[in-house]
């Protein structure tokens, strides 16, 4: 038996970084069909409630396509629904294509759910399913506060949820209610078929189909992963079907092990395709600074950005303030192929100035002039997507 091919590190960042949209110059169309194109390929566009410069999906977007502003999301998600919003491992923004998929998600979620739900004493939501259909069946889409009146209402976080938002959320995550719009960023829910044309409803590979479909388009956007990484991408499969997944292909020869060298020179065990030696030409990113959402695809497994890039990076929104290393919410900062820092940045929506509160190089990278240049090129093109007027740098912003 021949030994697994060695990826070289410049191989597979190259690689993993063109999988993710990030090897090619961020250039081109960004809204109808081509935006549509992009999150495809990318498989779904992370959304997080933070909103510090612009928020997560808007972000990951932008770092692709420097022309996409937010206003370019809208019609995929809310007129023409070619988009949907539910989870992968997180709230995710997803093509609809894709929904056949998620009938064993939404019926996983349900069974979870209910039992977790019942676990954390919530109890009466139940109660309240047919009252919520029949108030969106006669009124039309409704958000968590048009629900469930004279329940009492806590501080509004997911521990704290009312009998009838509890509801809501139930029947969203198992399928029967969908994200129809956004207002001030709360989801606005109707019924799932008067949003999606019957055609993605009433589709339903079944198990063994949409297991094999969850491991095939993970590899295909990782590039090369181990079967934990490739339950983890759609988060919609146990690490046991994916392992069984990946010893079936194995032997039918549908991929093949590789070592993948880490940033240290260690060899990680992978799954690739069979003509991944084939897909490693490529050409090395263009030499601009992006700087990224912390939940860009690149770096939301925090564990192989580490591994591939040799980049440590921790969110330390529920750290204490005198005990973070950098900042609230700070945004990695890439150029090339190489992760050279973290900056921290606000831009508050009631005047409109992006604030530059520090950047943090790498130990190994050097702050030249024309360095500083490029960095301050993407910060001004992230003033513009958050639609800021200014610029305000703090006097040490520079933390050399």
């Amino acid at each position: 038996m021949l030994d697994p091919l060695i990826i070289s590190n410049k191989d597979a960042r190259r690689l993993f970084m063109h999988k993710h949209g990030l090897g090619q110059p961020p250039t081109g169309p960004a809204k109808g069909a081509d935006l549509l194109q992009l999150i495809t390929d990318l498989g779904f566009v992370q959304i997080d409630s933070i909103n510090t410069v612009e928020r997560a999906h808007h972000m990951i977007l932008h770092a692709r396509r420097h022309s996409y502003r937010p206003k370019n999301l809208t019609p995929l998600l809310e007129t023409d629904h070619t988009l949907f919003e539910h989870w992968t491992h997180d709230a995710s923004v997803i093509p609809t294509e894709f929904l056949p998929y998620w009938q064993l998600k939404f019926r996983r979620d349900a069974v979870m759910m209910r039992k977790r739900w019942k676990e954390w004493r919530r109890a009466g939501f139940e109660e309240q399913f047919e009252t919520i259909l029949d108030q969106i069946r006669e009124n039309g889409p409704v958000g968590s506060g048009d629900v469930g009146p004279g329940e009492k209402r806590g501080s509004g976080g997911w521990w704290d949820w009312h009998p009838s938002k509890t509801a809501l959320e139930y029947l969203w995550r198992s399928g029967q209610l969908s994200v129809t719009s956004r207002k001030s960023f709360r989801k606005l829910y109707d019924l799932s078929e008067r949003v999606f044309q019957a055609e993605h409803l009433a589709k339903d590979p079944g198990e063994a189909a949409t297991i094999n479909w969850a491991c095939n388009a993970a590899l295909d956007r990782l590039g090369f992963a181990n079967s934990g990484e490739i339950a983890a991408f759609w988060d919609m499969i146990s690490a046991a079907e994916a392992r069984a997944w990946c010893a079936d292909a194995l032997k039918s020869g549908a991929i093949q092990e590789v070592d993948i060298t880490s940033h240290d020179g260690t060899l990680k065990r992978s799954f690739a395709r069979p003509d991944v030696q084939d897909q490693l030409a490529l050409p090395a990113p263009p030499k601009s600074i992006r700087i990224l959402s912390p939940f860009d695809p690149m770096i939301r497994d925090r564990k192989r950005t580490e591994r591939l890039f040799g980049f440590h990076y921790r969110i330390e929104v529920f750290v204490p303030a005198p005990k973070r290393q950098y900042g609230y919410y700070v945004f990695p900062v890439l150029e090339g192929e190489t992760l050279i820092g973290r900056i921290d940045m606000t831009c508050p929506t009631s005047h409109k100035c992006l604030n530059v509160t520090a950047f943090w190089p790498e130990k190994t990278v050097n702050m030249g002039q024309a360095r500083v240049k490029r960095l301050q090129s993407a910060i001004e093109r992230s003033a513009r997507l958050a639609g800021a007027a200014t610029i305000s740098y703090a006097p040490d912003w520079q933390r050399c």
